[in-house]
């Protein structure tokens, strides 16, 4: 599809979406990706991926699962188009204490969670708490559709930057500040380090663990299960510090093993909620 006309159909269907009450639009985008996803070639990685990360799975419950997961997908694009509408009201918050220390310990921190349940809302909960964020994403091949998503983003009083350079240069300057990021860190990255992840080895970004260590700052957890239809919970856990002994890389890896042990309690309590498309892990 021509980068245009890419653009013109994102927009009418953000308009359509926009048009609908919240609860319709995130139902309507679910049925439209439960019936697309099986039909799409990554629906195969995601299978894959699902049977051997949990192998005990049967075939009932991958079906399930993977239906449920195209659902999620679905919603969360409804839902993006009603962001303002989230809250109050429509996310039950677990762990509040643990937000209000980040915010007041007088120090940088960093904000972890993954492509799981409707990974949008934290930004939005963060401004909830008074709290301002920088967030790093990956940006719409299509610049267009790039700055339609942005748009949409903006009503969570955030700052976001693309992955490279630039947002390198930007978690640096606001960890120095004494600011807080948010970082998605479930993602393959070639030139990233190794670690283990559902007991097999997955290239993965080191970003967050070099940059607690550098700072010497804390780390808390934060995922966002859905309830039913367009209602949530969102968890923060207990923030932690890693461990520095001098060793670089094994700190790395010690660090992101540890976060990545958290992720795997999550998936393992809901696979529904991952997005497990992603090529997680060499074939």
């Amino acid at each position: 599809m021509k980068p245009a006309l890419e653009a013109f159909a994102a927009r009418l269907g953000l308009a359509l979406l926009r048009a609908l009450p919240l609860d319709r639009a995130s139902a309507v985008a679910g049925f439209m990706a439960r019936l697309a996803g099986p039909r799409l070639g990554v629906h195969r990685v995601a299978e894959r991926n699902l049977r051997r990360a949990l192998p005990d799975l049967d075939d009932a419950a991958v079906a399930r699962t993977l239906k449920g997961m195209w659902d999620n997908l679905g919603r969360t694009v409804g839902e993006l188009a009603h962001l303002d509408e989230l809250l109050p009201g429509r996310i039950e918050i677990v762990g509040a204490e643990h937000i209000e220390a980040l915010r007041d310990d007088g120090m940088p921190g960093i904000a972890v969670a993954m492509h799981y349940g409707n990974w949008e809302l934290p930004p939005l909960v963060m401004r909830h708490f008074g709290m301002k964020t920088l967030s790093v994403y990956r940006a719409a091949n299509n610049p267009a559709v790039d700055a339609m998503i942005q748009e949409l983003r903006d009503v969570a009083g955030q700052d976001y930057a693309p992955k490279g350079s630039r947002a390198a240069r930007d978690l640096l300057g606001a960890l120095r500040a004494g600011g807080h990021v948010g970082l998605l860190v479930d993602q393959k990255q070639n030139n990233g380090i190794s670690v283990p992840f559902f007991g097999r080895e997955a290239m993965t970004a080191p970003a967050a663990a070099e940059l607690a260590l550098r700072f010497d700052c804390p780390v808390v957890a934060l995922r966002v299960e859905r309830l039913g239809g367009a209602r949530f919970r969102f968890t923060a856990e207990a923030p932690f510090r890693l461990d520095s002994t001098g060793d670089k890389t094994a700190d790395l890896a010690a660090g992101m093993r540890r976060i990545h042990t958290i992720f795997e309690r999550w998936i393992t309590e809901r696979p529904d909620h991952w997005f497990w498309v992603h090529r997680r892990w060499p074939d």
